[in-house]
């Protein structure tokens, strides 16, 4: 009786967590997204689809969901192919473990300072009269300081790259790991070019590494307030952070509504990746 008990009282204390700090949060939030609310009254319990409503019939809410899935689809393009031959140079061409491992926590460099003094550090570079600028003007390459380069969906974009490179470096750098070379050395041996192992071979085997940092990348673009807010100075819209506005003015109903719909867009994404890639080989 006790060996048939065992898995389960393994994964009890992992499930209790997961019940207590996912399900039971998301439970209540679903509820509040069907709660009233007034002025003078952040919740009224009722039941109404009023909040839902407004979701989907607002053309402002319709545009603010587009740009962020516009700045999801840039952002992940980007890292994809920055992550891809950052994490291909380290797999393939470093070919010692220490170097590889010294390479590699020097992509984490970013990560030991937190995410606002990072979005800050951009806007003495970016800015007006900022580093950039005045490079530009002083080579002669413009005859004015140029505006787009700050608070612009340009900035917000670098800013999403900058942070987020890392988390596609890391799944598919894991997966070139586990290739063995032996199959690059035979397709070498078959006659075919380096594009055509890298096509082949490669990126095949790289799909679930892939996958994931897609998925990492997608989940966190979609939701990140902090990036829009700072480096586009107010003027550039994401639906974290109207979900943030709505909060900070004590509209939690169409706050959490506007959230499960994230949800469920965040959730059609990741079913979209899996659909294509069985990510459980790299699991």
């Amino acid at each position: 009786m006790l060996e048939r008990l065992a898995p389960y009282l393994q994964a009890g204390p992992l499930a209790l967590v997961f019940l207590a700090f996912f399900i039971i949060p998301m439970i209540l939030v679903v509820v509040v997204s069907f709660f009233d609310y007034q002025a003078y009254q952040i919740l009224i319990p009722d039941f109404t689809t009023q909040n839902y409503d407004d979701v989907f019939s607002s053309e402002v809410t319709w545009r603010t969901y587009w740009k962020t899935v516009q700045f999801c689809l840039i952002v992940w393009a980007i890292t994809l192919v920055l992550g891809f031959t950052i994490a291909y140079f380290l797999a393939f061409h470093v070919k010692t473990l220490t170097w590889q491992i010294a390479l590699f926590l020097l992509c984490t460099i970013p990560f030991w300072t937190s995410n606002v003094i990072r979005m800050i550090s951009w806007i003495p570079l970016l800015g007006r009269n900022g580093l950039v600028n005045q490079a530009l003007l002083s080579m002669g390459f413009v005859e004015e300081p140029q505006e787009w380069l700050l608070y612009s969906d340009f900035s917000v974009i670098l800013g999403f790259v900058h942070l987020y490179t890392l988390f596609m470096i890391v799944p598919i750098f894991n997966s070139m790991l586990r290739i063995d070379k032996s199959l690059l050395e035979a397709a070498y041996d078959a006659g075919a070019t380096g594009w055509q192992t890298l096509w082949n071979v490669v990126i095949p085997l790289c799909k679930p590494g892939i996958a994931i940092g897609s998925i990492f990348v997608l989940t966190i673009v979609m939701g990140d307030f902090v990036t829009v807010n700072v480096l586009g100075g107010g003027q550039i819209a994401s639906i974290g952070k109207a979900i943030w506005t709505e909060l900070s003015y004590l509209q939690f109903p169409p706050a959490a509504a506007n959230a499960i719909v994230l949800l469920g867009v965040v959730i059609l994404m990741i079913i979209a990746l899996m659909r294509i890639v069985d990510i459980r080989k790299e699991l």
